[in-house]
């Protein structure tokens, strides 16, 4: 099985020293760096056009329950906006969970404020926020992926209309301050949700994207979900281990690495393809504003002269 991998480099991974089995593959591999967010380049890889936003939060809501039908959809992620000593940085964990009873009534709040102004939150089946206009603004975001841990103002919406757009954020902010619901999640020891983050602005594409040769698209993600509905691809969930995913009968299969346990598919991917069981491994790694493009065959793990060096370096 030809397997391509994608996988968010969060601090924990980017950290990992010469001897990971992640900084293994990668002295092995053929590696090219490209200045693109690491779901830019899987919606460049699909024929997505930018216009400015890649349409994500439009495919997503098709696939959540939603009727896309010929709105602009944006996502509108529940977040958590740490205050520094001169700035405000969004928290690394983008979109926070939220219990559904909780999420419905700070929507249903949002809602009686911004219906009047054309604006409608909701929440998909996933649990996924998002943000419908019947008018496409004339604003670019950014994705949360790069802003993470970051001072955002250099991140918030951009463009003639940002200003509407910056006042709709504050006006968010404000309803949310001491919200009920968020009073509740801190009495759990929750972070309060004091913010949404905009991204992934589109209407729904009208045709389907380029097929990329995947037979299959394995991902806990709704946005996958819905770029292989599009795509005409089949879907399936993460199972629990690489094991699992070799024993489809496919050709070539894409993965997003789930969030728990990532330094563990990194072993076994190691291992699976030293054994041949992956005939050849594609690593997609995102890194804020830019993302890793890995090609790695078993024969290449031969290659005793390489040397391993941290992962970090391969990020400079």
């Amino acid at each position: 099985m030809k397997l391509t991998v994608d996988c968010i480099l969060s601090p924990e991974l980017s950290s990992l020293p010469s001897n990971s089995a992640l900084a293994q593959l990668l002295a092995k591999a053929n590696v090219t760096q490209v200045e693109m967010p690491l779901e830019a380049l899987i919606c460049a890889q699909y024929g997505l056009q930018s216009t400015p936003d890649y349409p994500i939060a439009a495919i997503a809501a098709a696939t959540d329950g939603l009727k896309v039908g010929d709105a602009y959809w944006l996502r509108a992620d529940p977040v958590h906006l740490v205050l520094q000593r001169d700035c405000f940085s969004l928290d690394e964990s983008v979109p926070l969970l939220v219990d559904s009873a909780h999420a419905k009534n700070m929507v249903a709040s949002l809602n009686q404020h911004f219906n009047q102004d054309g604006l409608m939150f909701l929440i998909g089946t996933s649990g996924a926020w998002y943000v419908r206009t019947e008018q496409m603004p004339a604003i670019k975001t950014s994705l949360p992926s790069v802003a993470a841990g970051k001072n955002i103002h250099q991140f918030l919406p951009q463009g003639s209309e940002s200003s509407k757009w910056l006042a709709v954020l504050n006006e968010v902010q404000m309803l949310l301050f001491e919200h009920p619901a968020n009073e509740a999640r801190e009495l759990l020891g929750a972070l309060a949700v004091n913010s949404i983050w905009l991204s992934g602005g589109g209407f729904m594409p009208q045709s389907k994207p380029l097929l990329s040769n995947v037979d299959s698209i394995i991902s806990d993600s709704i946005f996958y979900h819905g770029l292989a509905t599009l795509a005409g691809e089949a879907y399936q969930v993460v199972p629990s281990s690489l094991s699992d995913v070799l024993k489809a009968s496919v050709q070539h299969a894409r993965l997003q690495l789930p969030n728990i346990n990532t330094l563990a598919w990194f072993d076994s991917l190691l291992a699976a393809l030293k054994t041949k069981k992956i005939k050849q491994l594609t690593l997609h790694l995102g890194f804020y504003e830019k993302s890793l493009m890995v090609e790695i065959k078993p024969i290449d793990t031969a290659k005793f002269w390489r040397t391993n060096k941290p992962v970090m370096d391969y990020l400079q």
